[in-house]
């Protein structure tokens, strides 16, 4: 069951990337700005803010529910599975387990992480040799996203999903209702 994750105190900060130009398309995909994910990963993703804001921080989400279709659009853009995954096998994503996100100030400016989000280069890789304070930011994020019950994947520092995928079906726009995508 999918519910809708909205900004408010307390609350992540919702800047989707995919609503917008501002992704590895150049072109927005989804035609609206609105942010969904599994209740449980949304409990999970409330548990890393409440940490992150524990230490003076907030995440910023870039992505979280993405549809089929979404996900075929980016399949088309960069075939590469080393980012994409490929949307016949299903993404997590698709399922809404996975958010993609960052640590910013509390006015939301985000941190330093070494590279912006969508960049698909090695220096993406959690293991990349980015500068000091990029490392420790990356570190940072990956400590409150773990002890909330995500995991991680090496290639992206901003991926985060619950584990154990296959339980969550892969859902369309239409099925997940989510009205992302242009009819």
């Amino acid at each position: 069951m999918l519910t809708e994750i909205h900004e408010g105190p307390g609350r992540p900060l919702i800047r989707l990337a995919y609503a917008t130009a501002n992704n590895l398309t150049n072109k927005p995909i989804y035609t609206r700005s609105a942010c969904f994910l599994q209740v449980e990963a949304a409990a999970a993703l409330d548990r890393a803010q409440a940490a992150a804001r524990a230490i003076g921080l907030t995440l910023i989400v870039y992505d979280a529910f993405r549809p089929t279709e979404a996900q075929w659009v980016l399949w088309h853009h960069l075939p590469d599975p080393t980012f994409i995954a490929d949307p016949r096998a299903g993404s997590t994503h698709g399922r809404g387990i996975a958010v993609d996100l960052t640590l910013g100030t509390p006015d939301g400016v985000p941190l330093d992480m070494g590279t912006g989000f969508d960049d698909m280069t090695q220096s993406s890789f959690h293991n990349a040799p980015v500068p000091l304070e990029a490392r420790r930011n990356r570190l940072i994020l990956l400590g409150l996203m773990t002890q909330a019950g995500f995991e991680h994947i090496e290639s992206e520092w901003w991926h985060y999903n619950l584990p154990a995928a296959e339980r969550y079906p892969l859902l369309t726009d239409a099925a997940a209702g989510t009205r992302l995508m242009a009819r």
